[in-house]
């Protein structure tokens, strides 16, 4: 059952149904979600193979990925055919992803905790929001991975122990390249089959 005013399904719920949607909206999301992927895959790879990275430019590369994220975000909050709740949900978490980038970014941690602390929170934040948007279709699964994952990476680099730059490295660069992967996915299966193309 779909809501004409939000192209959202069951009864109101919070997924997105993608047959209710243009081919010029679905491709616009798409483009979004491969953005996002791409920027995480390589951000990724970047920290993992840059041994001699700093606190600094760790913080450079993770800022980097939120600020896209969260403007992303935003965008899709204002010109995608959301509900007026999750509308404002979305545009309220990537303003706060997008702030967390900049901090990451302009601040000079000094403090590993407090980047480990951004990231992780910020993580939690944008998984939440991934199940909260969960599509219908073939790429829904994908959303919920993407979200369920973003969780556990948000609670593993917040909540376990990060004593060194090297911990923080292998956990969010193996995390981002995980993420960036799942997104890639998401943007090529995203809104396959919907019969709308108007």
């Amino acid at each position: 059952m779909s809501m004409t005013n939000g192209a959202f399904y069951g009864g109101g719920g919070l997924g997105l149904d993608t047959s209710e949607l243009s081919a010029r909206t679905i491709s616009a999301v798409r483009t979004g979600f491969g953005v996002v992927g791409a920027v995480s895959l390589i951000l990724g790879l970047l920290v993992l193979f840059w041994p001699g990275a700093t606190l600094s430019v760790i913080a450079f590369f993770f800022g980097l990925y939120f600020l896209i994220s969260g403007a992303l975000r935003v965008v899709s909050g204002i010109a995608a055919p959301l509900t007026p709740g999750l509308r404002v949900l979305s545009i309220i978490v990537g303003l706060l992803l997008f702030i967390v980038g900049i901090v990451a970014i302009r601040n000079p941690l000094s403090s590993l905790a407090v980047l480990g602390m951004l990231v992780g929170i910020a993580w939690i934040i944008e998984g939440i929001m991934a199940l909260a948007e969960t599509e219908s279709g073939g790429s829904r699964w994908y959303a919920i991975t993407f979200g369920i994952l973003s969780i556990v990476a948000g609670i593993v680099v917040l909540f376990l122990p990060v004593e060194s730059l090297a911990a923080l490295v292998i956990f969010g660069g193996i995390f981002l390249v995980v993420l960036g992967v799942v997104q890639l996915v998401r943007a090529i299966t995203f809104g396959r089959g919907s019969v709308r193309t108007a």
